[in-house]
């Protein structure tokens, strides 16, 4: 008898807590101002996600023109005047400055690593073209200082009077963006399979003289790569392997240059390194 007045008091118990949860006119739940900041709250989530999308953009229109130039920067190695080829490379590296830019204006205020994930691609591959163009007129490496100089805007400000609304004159602000260490790396890492193209194009042009100067070079990045290791970001380490395959190749071809030089035609060098790269990459996929 006990038993079944518990089982009863329980059930009861269990059906009052379930038509409390049923309820919908909870006063805190429909209170106005719990609805006004979730309204809040979803407006300012609408407005990271549309912020996010357009550096999103931005940084595929970076990517873009970026590799246009480092397309037209392996020209150098087979035209006549090298200059003009520079100037119109430093026409279009202003252009992706100016893309550049926008996506300073687009996180002003904000913390530049909430939104670093959108565009890291396309500054990656921007400091790429720098440093191609930058190797290609000074033969040394473009430093990160270097780099951030250059993305310094001027912008101006539309200025209205809080009272009567009108338009003063406008003012001038500076905008600045920071290329980061991780961006910088990951952009020079990506550089020496470039360099590496442009060794095999110069051979086959019959220069044999840069080779040995690339394979000095890389052999330098190698080194500082090195000296990260494994204790730098994940993403660094994932290249030295890339970079140690375009320094192995280069060297490769420095070998065939001192050893077989005389014997080999300069018209069919550049045959004979694409043979020998192509074997290069067989064994490695084997390994």
């Amino acid at each position: 008898m006990q038993t079944w007045q518990l089982g009863l008091c329980n059930g009861s118990s269990r059906k009052r807590k379930t038509d409390s949860f049923q309820k919908t006119d909870d006063p805190v739940i429909t209170s106005p101002q719990v609805i006004a900041a979730f309204k809040v709250f979803q407006q300012e989530l609408d407005t990271r996600h549309d912020k996010y999308e357009r550096l999103v953009k931005l940084s595929r229109d970076i990517t873009i023109e970026s590799k246009r130039t480092i397309f037209l920067l392996h020209r150098v190695t087979s035209v006549p005047s090298v200059e003009d080829v520079l100037n119109e490379a430093d026409i279009k590296l202003d252009g992706v400055r100016q893309k550049i830019g926008q996506i300073a204006e687009e996180l002003r205020g904000d913390d530049l690593y909430q939104f670093h994930k959108a565009f890291t691609s396309g500054i990656q591959e921007y400091v790429e073209a720098v440093s191609f163009n930058h190797f290609i007129r000074h033969r040394t490496l473009v430093s990160l200082e270097e780099i951030n100089a250059c993305l310094v805007f001027m912008r101006e400000e539309k200025m209205e009077t809080k009272v009567t609304g009108e338009e003063l004159n406008p003012r001038t602000c500076v905008l600045t963006f920071q290329v980061t260490p991780t961006d910088y790396l990951l952009g020079v890492a990506d550089l020496t399979g470039e360099l590496m193209r442009m060794c095999i194009s110069s051979v086959g042009n019959g220069d044999v003289d840069t080779p040995f100067e690339l394979s000095n070079f890389l052999r330098d990045i190698y080194d500082g790569f090195s000296y990260i290791g494994n204790m730098g970001p994940y993403e660094v380490s994932k290249k030295l392997h890339t970079l140690k395959q375009s320094l192995g190749k280069v060297e490769d071809a420095c070998y065939m240059l001192r050893v077989r030089g005389s014997e080999i035609p300069k018209h069919m060098l550049a045959d004979v390194f694409s043979s020998r790269t192509a074997l290069l990459d067989q064994d490695e996929g084997v390994a």
